[in-house]
């Protein structure tokens, strides 16, 4: 039977909708605002490559997040952007998504060296060579969108000025456009999963070998299984796009908006959110100061700036 809803319901559901979104991505948006301004104000953080690793995480994924939502948001309430600020803003996120897995594998590997060669990693694992690899790693994340971006100029006459809805499907149409990004992907997640397997395998081996230094080995394995873990979110993240353009989706309007709602929150947000607290709270250098500033120096037990 077919009906037409109340507009006010409609604009009600549309209002909890958003605020569902919006609120538990503004707390995770401050812990990670938190996180980051923990990092900047301790320069032993600054000095150490992991750390700067995981702030350039904090950052992209935070980054990430945000255009997430303000995307989905957007197309919530049914708003129109111009073409141009469209495409910025869909292919800065497909470059933070890419991004993320990738840090994933540089932390892992700055975890290898310092693991398994404990004597060279202050001579491999410098701020200088932190910032050549995050440099690589957003030339390498930015190859797809470039590329897509080179082909919508050249083979189509797009007008850029346009105003319409913020959908990148709508935007880059050809089977081209898909065949690239699902190629970059899949390259991107073998790639970097080899290099998560390989350094975890062979952090195992060190710990079982040599009886040095078991405790912070111990910790490394366990850490690099994280970003396993942290990998699999990423992969999880991913998913969202083939899940919600299901032709079985697209039979009843109504129900499948609420099930992308549901699967934007479980796919996008919710791993968006917690692989960056989980991997900070373990360390217990950080998670101190952090906490002091989380709650703003009311937990007194926590000394940041210790007098020497």
């Amino acid at each position: 039977m077919n009906y037409t809803q109340d507009p006010q319901m409609v604009q009600f559901e549309t209002t909890v909708k958003a605020l569902l979104s919006l609120l538990p991505c503004l707390f995770f948006l401050y812990v990670n605002g938190v996180m980051v301004f923990t990092l900047l104000k301790k320069p032993i953080f600054l000095d150490s490559p992991r750390y700067v690793l995981f702030g350039h995480l904090l950052f992209t994924d935070s980054l990430l997040l945000l255009l997430t939502v303000l995307l989905y948001i957007l197309a919530l309430t049914v708003a129109r952007m111009i073409t141009f600020f469209c495409i910025i803003v869909s292919e800065l996120g497909a470059i933070t998504v890419k991004i993320s897995p990738l840090n994933l594998a540089v932390m892992s590997l700055e975890r290898y060296v310092a693991i398994c060669f404990p004597l060279r990693h202050a001579a491999i694992a410098t701020v200088r060579t932190t910032g050549i690899a995050i440099t690589v790693m957003w030339i390498v994340a930015s190859l797809d969108s470039f590329t897509q971006v080179f082909l919508l100029v050249s083979l189509e006459n797009t007008d850029f000025t346009v105003q319409r809805y913020c959908r990148k499907s709508d935007i880059f149409r050809q089977q081209v456009y898909v065949t690239l990004t699902l190629t970059f992907t899949i390259v991107n997640f073998v790639l970097v999963s080899v290099i998560i397997i390989f350094t975890y395998v062979a952090i195992v081996v060190t710990v079982r070998s040599t009886s040095s230094c078991v405790h912070n080995a111990n910790k490394a394995h366990k850490t690099v299984l994280l970003h396993l873990l942290q990998l699999c979110l990423c992969l999880i993240s991913t998913m969202f796009t083939m899940i919600s353009s299901n032709d079985m989706l697209t039979k009843n309007p109504d129900i499948a908006a609420h099930i992308r709602y549901i699967l934007f929150l479980v796919l996008i947000v919710f791993p968006k959110c917690l692989s960056p607290l989980i991997y900070g709270l373990r360390d217990q250098n950080f998670s101190h100061v952090f906490k002091y500033y989380f709650t703003f120096g009311f937990k007194s037990t926590v000394k940041p700036f210790p007098r020497s």
